[in-house]
């Protein structure tokens, strides 16, 4: 691989991937093309083909390989615990593998690191489809939910009306995580 050129966007003076039409703001996001790949991996929590990020970041693949480029090089520059890795033609962004006694040391319960972002996912949206879930985060979802439930960090009731189930988090959750059920307090359901 060889490296992008690296321009300063002008109005952020962040580096930004050179490249026809790649500009910073995107999509209203704000963010340089490397930034909103690197979010689209955080969020995702599984290896993405450079098919998928283009089409998620609205690119193209060519921008989107650039994009990818400069931020593999920018955290194999950083002091840092996260580190993009490349597994056949997929990239995921994760832990360095040096810190995986850490991590076990640290977790207070054994669950895998993506079973525990598909449980912060349920936390932060407080109440959400078991569909809507797992559209956000990807048929390996379905996995996680299996152990969180197994688990009982979660709950899962059927929708009233639809082919879903509503999930939430379980008081092993608050317990376990010393977060009060009033801290989290589930959105009121909007009419469908």
């Amino acid at each position: 691989m060889t490296s992008a050129p690296v321009i300063s966007s002008p109005d952020s003076g962040a580096p930004e991937t050179g490249g026809p039409g790649n500009t910073a703001h995107c999509s209203g996001v704000g963010l340089s093309l490397p930034a909103r790949l690197e979010a689209i991996l955080y969020l995702k929590g599984r290896p993405l083909s450079l098919g998928e990020l283009a089409e998620i970041a609205g690119t193209t693949r060519e921008e989107a390989e650039l994009g990818l480029i400069t931020l593999m090089a920018d955290y194999a520059h950083r002091d840092t615990a996260l580190e993009i890795r490349q597994e056949g033609q997929r990239y995921g962004l994760q832990l360095r593998e040096s810190l995986g006694d850490l991590v076990q040391n640290l977790l207070p319960v054994d669950l895998s690191t993506a079973a525990l972002r598909t449980l912060a996912t349920i936390a932060l949206k407080k109440r959400i489809l078991q569909s809507d879930l797992v559209e956000l985060r990807g048929s390996g979802a379905y996995e996680h939910i299996k152990e969180l439930l197994a688990q009982n960090f979660i709950e899962r009731r059927r929708q009233s009306e639809g082919r879903s189930h509503w999930l939430t988090l379980s008081e092993k959750f608050h317990r376990t995580f010393a977060v009060r059920a009033d801290e989290l307090q589930p959105r009121p359901r909007q009419a469908a």
